[in-house]
């Protein structure tokens, strides 16, 4: 499912216009980031929780030329599913 189609379920669902709907997954999508960008989770009970994970500093190669780089420690986004959804998708009740 793409946003496009996201946007058209929701509105359907709710009722809404897909004006709405399409202001409504922006604002979530802008919630989460900013909570992520500032270090706290968002969990969503029976759903999920968004946290930032750090990934530490390591070494790569380049696939072409075999070289060894440097790869600088990050923070990386992740998602991590609650016990409703994945009763939901392994079609069972939560």
């Amino acid at each position: 499912m793409n946003r496009k189609e996201l946007i058209d379920a929701l509105s359907t669902k709710t009722g809404s216009s897909k004006a709405d709907a399409d202001r409504n997954i922006a604002a979530l999508i802008e919630i989460v980031a900013a909570t992520l960008k500032q270090g706290d989770n968002v969990a969503l009970v029976g759903f999920g929780t968004f946290e930032v994970r750090k990934r530490a500093a390591r070494t790569g190669r380049n696939p072409a030329t075999g070289a060894e780089l440097k790869i600088k420690a990050s923070k990386v986004p992740a998602f991590k599913a609650g016990a409703g959804l994945k009763a939901a998708v392994n079609g069972g009740k939560k």
